[in-house]
């Protein structure tokens, strides 16, 4: 089983921990202490050799080229992603009795311009131990190419049986947090930030009309922004502490999977920075009135 770094370390004692955790003051919750700030690791390239590994022609081409070329793919993929059938696709696998590769018959309907992908993931929690695996389709140059942190992935393809069965190889995958992972999942295809905020905090309807890096970068600079988001989400959750602490977990879980995989995209990290900022502004706003 493939696993990487688990940081698994508790809130109450993330200021101890200043390599993973917060720099600044943090915020108090009842008995659980946030950071301020959560931390960046230091920027580590992904491995030429586990590029190579599944896509040997690509050996000695630049990664961050890899990453651009992948993204005019992305349609391509996404539909080889959404032409293998749900019923023999499940969404969760036993850990104890994983299999080693999936049938997957494609749906008819699927348009031809498609790219299937290689493998699947079966992904497992480094925290907890639930006897059950996440199931992510995945094509094994989408993952290489984003997360320095991976050993070399087998370098099985999906096999097409005729044209109507793709044979997906399964690799179980620990981390933190499966669900947190899915998120991750859908950013390294589509780039889009939108949906990592829908996953993470309510925010206003017109903050999604048009989220780019650049808006998250601005927003990030206008304190007054910020803090009209925080009095946002603190008024969505009636400025419900347990609520707006859930909200933290989740961004903390999402963390935790990006420092464990070796994720550096700059988008993806200011987008983490900027919901965590407006989770603690609530939290604060709500610890306020109920004093």
């Amino acid at each position: 089983m493939f696993q990487v770094a688990s940081y698994s370390t508790p809130f109450n004692m993330l200021p101890q921990q200043p390599r993973h955790a917060a720099a600044g003051a943090g915020h108090h919750c009842s008995s659980v202490q946030l950071p301020a700030t959560l931390a960046r690791p230091h920027y580590s390239e992904v491995s030429p050799s586990a590029i190579e590994a599944v896509s040997p022609d690509l050996a000695g081409v630049s990664p961050e080229y890899i990453r651009r070329s992948l993204r005019s793919e992305t349609p391509q993929m996404l539909a080889g992603i959404s032409a293998l059938a749900p019923s023999h696709l499940p969404s969760i696998l036993p850990k104890s009795h994983l299999p080693g590769a999936l049938s997957v018959p494609v749906r008819s309907s699927s348009p031809s311009s498609r790219l299937f992908p290689t493998h699947v993931l079966a992904v497992s929690s480094t925290k907890s131990p639930s006897e059950q695996c996440m199931v992510f389709p995945i094509h094994a140059l989408v993952l290489a190419s984003h997360c320095a942190h991976l050993p070399a992935i087998p370098p099985a393809q999906s096999q097409l049986a005729g044209q109507s069965l793709v044979k997906l190889p399964v690799l179980p995958f620990a981390l933190p947090s499966p669900p947190a992972f899915g998120i991750i999942h859908n950013f390294m295809y589509t780039h889009r930030l939108e949906p990592v905020f829908r996953s993470l905090l309510p925010v206003p309807a017109g903050f999604f009309q048009s989220i780019t890096h650049e808006t998250v970068l601005d927003t990030l600079n206008a304190r007054e922004t910020c803090m009209q988001l925080s009095a946002y989400l603190c008024s969505q959750e009636q400025g419900d502490l347990q609520k707006l602490t859930t909200h933290a977990v989740h961004v903390k879980e999402l963390w935790q999977d990006m420092v464990a995989l070796g994720i550096y995209s700059p988008d993806l990290w200011d987008a983490v920075d900027l919901a965590w900022r407006i989770i603690i502004g609530a939290l604060t706003i709500a610890a306020r009135n109920a004093n």
